[in-house]
C-alpha cells in the first residue's frame, strides 16, 4: 500500500477524533507559532495538516495567510467541511510534501507536527528538508514535532523514527538556529502514550 493510500484509508475509516495524533487543539505548536512573533499577514504553511484543529485555531487568532498540504484528500475534505465558509480563506493543497511544487521563499512559517518523523528512508528526509529550505523565506521560522526516543517505534501502524533534539537538529541542519525546545506527552484516543519532541528554528536571513 502507498503513504497516500494508507491515509487515505485511516481517514477514510477513522474520524478525526479517533486517530492516535488527536488533540482538541495543539496549544504548544500554537505557542511556538506566536513565540516566532510574526505579523498575522505571515503566510503559514501546515504540512500534513490532516484533520488537525490548527487551522480553525489559526483563523480564530487572525492569521489571514494560511496554507494546508496533505497526502490525504479525505483529510483536506474534512477539515474543508468543518470550516464551511471559512474554508474559502485557506488555501489547500493535496500532495506529497517530498516532490510537491512550492513556490520557493514564500512561507514565513513552516509547521509540521507528526509528518518527518514517517520518513523513514534518508532519501526522502533529504527531499523533504530541500523542500523547507527552498520554500521558507531567509529568516522564516520552523515549528516542528516528532516523536522523541522515548515514544512507540510505530505510529498507525507505521514504523517511524525517533529524534533527540541534537538528532533532529542534524537532519534539518545545523545553520538553522534552535530558538525553543520542549518534551510533551501525547496520550492517544486509545490510551498509548507517545513522547513529542517540539522545536522551533528560523533558516538564516
Amino acid at each position: 500500500m502507498t503513504f497516500k493510500a494508507h491515509w487515505e484509508n485511516v481517514y477514510s475509516t477513522q474520524v478525526p477524533e479517533e486517530v492516535g495524533w488527536y488533540a482538541p487543539h495543539l496549544r504548544t505548536s500554537l505557542a511556538l507559532i506566536n513565540g516566532t512573533g510574526v505579523s498575522k499577514e505571515a503566510r503559514i504553511i501546515d504540512v500534513g495538516g490532516g484533520a488537525s484543529t490548527l487551522v480553525d485555531d489559526l483563523l480564530d487568532a487572525g492569521f489571514a495567510h494560511l496554507t494546508i498540504l496533505d497526502l490525504a484528500q479525505v483529510a483536506l475534505a474534512q477539515v474543508r467541511s468543518r470550516l464551511a465558509e471559512r474554508a474559502a480563506k485557506v488555501q489547500w493543497i493535496e500532495g506529497d510534501i517530498t516532490n510537491i511544487d512550492l513556490p520557493p521563499g514564500y512561507y514565513d512559517v513552516w509547521h509540521d507536527r507528526a509528518v518527518f518523523h514517517f520518513l523513514i528512508e534518508g532519501e526522502s528526509r533529504k527531499l523533504y528538508v530541500n523542500q523547507m529550505r527552498r520554500a521558507l523565506k531567509g529568516g522564516g521560522h520552523i515549528i516542528i514535532a516528532t516523536f522523541a526516543p522515548e515514544a512507540p517505534p510505530k505510529c498507525s501502524g507505521l514504523d517511524v523514527m525517533r529524534y533527540s533534539l541534537e538528532q533532529l537538529h542534524k537532519e534539518l541542519g545545523k545553520d538553522f538556529i534552535l530558538h525553543e525546545h520542549k518534551k510533551e506527552l501525547h496520550v492517544t484516543p486509545g490510551g498509548v502514550k507517545q513522547m513529542y519532541l517540539y522545536c522551533r528554528f528560523q533558516k538564516p536571513a
